[in-house]
């Protein structure tokens, strides 16, 4: 749609209001997800000019976004308050401030860089042979936890230890393969080793970043259609009613109903709806 368009204008004002009437609620969404385990990423946008980049937290039953300006410390504290809930993540630098014990790095980011070990077909594609297969050792064996055939407590004394001693020793061994590609990415994840097995004791984390990736991919096709944000306010708009469809959709509500609660509420000066988990 082209600025000139008479549409743009009446469009941009609401925005706006409902951007007002969504501040408190996303706020206190984004802080309710501070406090809980939460899957973390982040991933490009554009506010005018700028390279932005679009951050979001998701818990099991909350989301939030925010869209910042860098990709670096700043955004990431916006994001998590400087919470000590664990944060599960991928391997990008930002994260690595954060303390064995309150994070999980990816699973599923790791078994593509073994599989990547595999297809440069060289001295490291042995060691990516045996750490892809403990992967999906793993991953096999964590399906029969989410189907509650078995549990975290079982996963880890049948499988998890085990699991633990095998992959830090291919590691260990990946680093003297002779590929410096293979031996690098082996000591980038040995250095973060102690973060790998958060999930297995801890109830509510899992071992794969999965959720936060799904969670970015309808902000990523509605970025590929309207191509960015103009202003600050309007990424306000985007990620407050980003935060909003995301949320609702994980607790089955309707979006609709709950945006028009919203901006009747802010009309009408009453409290606003709220996206924090409903207690029976």
């Amino acid at each position: 749609m082209c600025a000139g368009c008479p549409l743009v204008r009446p469009l941009c004002a609401l925005e706006r209001k409902t951007a007002a009437a969504l501040e408190p609620i996303a706020s206190e969404a984004l802080t309710y997800t501070r406090s809980q385990p939460a899957n973390v990423d982040e991933t490009g946008w554009r506010e005018g000019v700028d390279r932005a980049w679009l951050w979001v937290a998701v818990t099991a039953l909350v989301t939030a976004f925010l869209i910042r300006l860098t990709r670096g410390r700043a955004a990431y504290d916006d994001l998590a308050g400087g919470s000590s809930s664990i944060k599960t993540t991928d391997r990008y630098g930002v994260y690595t401030h954060l303390p064995a014990d309150q994070r999980q790095v990816c699973w599923a980011h790791l078994r593509r860089d073994f599989q990547a070990m595999i297809d440069r077909n060289n001295a490291g594609s042995k060691v990516g042979e045996e750490l892809l297969i403990h992967a999906d050792i793993l991953f096999d064996q964590w399906n029969r936890v989410r189907d509650g055939t078995l549990t975290r407590r079982g996963f880890w004394s049948h499988y998890g230890s085990y699991l633990q001693a095998e992959v830090c020793a291919l590691l260990d061994l990946g680093t003297k393969c002779g590929c410096l590609k293979t031996a690098g990415v082996c000591r980038e994840i040995l250095a973060v080793e102690a973060s790998l097995w958060t999930f297995a004791r801890v109830d509510g984390v899992e071992p794969t970043n999965n959720a936060a990736e799904r969670a970015l991919r309808h902000a990523v096709c509605w970025r590929k259609t309207s191509y960015r944000t103009d202003s600050e306010g309007g990424s306000r708009f985007v990620e407050r009613i980003l935060t909003v469809i995301a949320s609702c959709r994980q607790q089955k509500r309707n979006v609709l109903s709950f945006l028009c609660d919203a901006v009747l509420a802010a009309r009408a000066g009453t409290k606003p709806p709220s996206l924090l988990p409903q207690v029976a």
